[in-house]
């Protein structure tokens, strides 16, 4: 894996993609630090001792998600443009809506875009409304997929925010009679540089719905942006995952004994929303590579695993506790967040950090490959052919 990393940045790839940064080398040796790589020759011969097999896997990954650039869409065929928008209304009473078109379905953007608002306008969180996924409200929006919320809807959201402070500066610059030019925003106040003259933000609110004085001639009053986000790059999240597994040679029972993940997803405007994420994803991932298929009948492709009375779903005792760290982290060039998306990142890492440890733990039997899902049957199986005489 090492001799494969990419160390100079930017990097133009053989087919056309430019990864911006990326730091691969500290994601893996922090994942062999917390799986405690040097003490796994120790475990493996206690597993022995018990007759069972243990197995180490690794998976290095690196992901293009934050789709992506409408230039690119168009030239592989895609007839619609892959940007993002995003609209923010600040109302009289300083309180913000913020109207996107990337819709959750669990992933928190209900937190995260308005930790950006409240962050940037200095106000608190729960001033803060978020609404997506009414399209007699929120103006055009792409939706969301790909890891692209933040780094494509959350950058529309941004760019909003930066024509509302623009047009809040005008207004607070007419209030404090100085220039706009010479207006600061910090922590939800406007000041004149170098004074102590100030407004807050909740006071500029204020004056563009009362405009009494109000520099007319020049605004129009209301404090309502609006902005159109087509990305120039994917982003290019990264990381490093090691799974332990211990294997019943008898039985072809497989276990995950522990499960490390260490990623790059460059800023991290919510820690514990990514860190669900990642878990989710693990734990989809080690479905697939363990236990999930979809069954066809040979005659007429009719679909056999129709319910999940048929179809095999991990439960929370087929997985450990997961070691989840995000790296410091090599924050994106090209958005405004300088965020890498992270949706499916532990699902990318997963199965083939499982099936590598699976095929560790086998390979003193002579077994070296696994097709997935690996199950019991299919362990026993594989076992009793690299066993069974020539």
């Amino acid at each position: 894996r090492r001799k494969n990393f990419i160390h100079d940045f930017p990097y133009a790839t053989p087919v056309g993609l430019t990864y911006d940064t990326g730091d691969y080398e500290p994601c893996l040796a922090r994942a062999q630090e917390l799986a405690d790589v040097k003490g796994f020759a120790a475990r493996r011969d206690e597993a022995r001792q018990r007759g069972k097999l243990r197995g180490l896997g690794y998976s290095c990954y690196i992901e293009a998600c934050g789709l992506a650039p409408s230039n690119i869409a168009g030239a592989l065929g895609a007839r619609a443009g892959l940007f993002e928008v995003g609209e923010i209304r600040v109302h009289p009473t300083g309180s913000v809506t913020v109207f996107t078109g990337s819709h959750s379905h669990g992933q928190g953007h209900e937190t995260t875009f308005a930790q950006i608002v409240a962050d940037r306008l200095g106000i608190a969180l729960d001033a803060v409304e978020v609404v997506h996924g009414d399209t007699g409200r929120v103006p055009f929006g792409m939706g969301t997929y790909g890891s692209r919320s933040l780094s494509v809807g959350g950058s529309a959201i941004m760019k909003a925010l930066d024509k509302i402070e623009a047009k809040a500066k005008k207004i607070a610059a007419h209030l404090l009679e100085a220039s706009d030019a010479d207006i600061e925003f910090k922590n939800g106040t406007f000041s004149v540089a170098g004074t102590d003259r100030s407004k807050t933000f909740g006071e500029v609110a204020l004056t563009a719905y009362v405009p009494h004085n109000y520099p007319l001639d020049k605004l129009e009053p209301g404090l309502n942006e609006n902005a159109f986000y087509d990305p120039t790059n994917f982003t290019y999240p990264s990381g490093a995952y090691i799974c332990e597994v211990e294997v019943d040679p008898d039985t072809g029972e497989s276990k995950v004994i522990k499960f490390t993940a260490v990623d790059d997803f460059g800023n991290i405007i919510n820690p514990m929303i990514v860190e669900g994420q990642v878990h989710g994803g693990i734990g989809q991932g080690l479905g697939q590579a363990m236990l999930e298929q979809c069954v066809y009948d040979d005659d007429s492709g009719q679909l056999l695993t129709g319910s999940y009375m048929d179809y095999a779903m991990p439960r929370a005792g087929d997985l450990p506790d997961f070691t989840v760290e995000t790296a410091k982290g090599t924050p994106c060039t090209h958005n405004p967040l300088g965020v890498k998306g992270c949706g499916e990142a532990g699902a990318i890492g997963s199965p083939p950090a499982f099936i590598n440890a699976l095929v560790d733990a086998l390979s003193p039997l002579g077994v070296h490959d696994i097709q997935m899902p690996a199950t019991p049957h299919r362990v026993w199986q594989a076992i009793r052919r690299a066993q069974a005489p020539n």
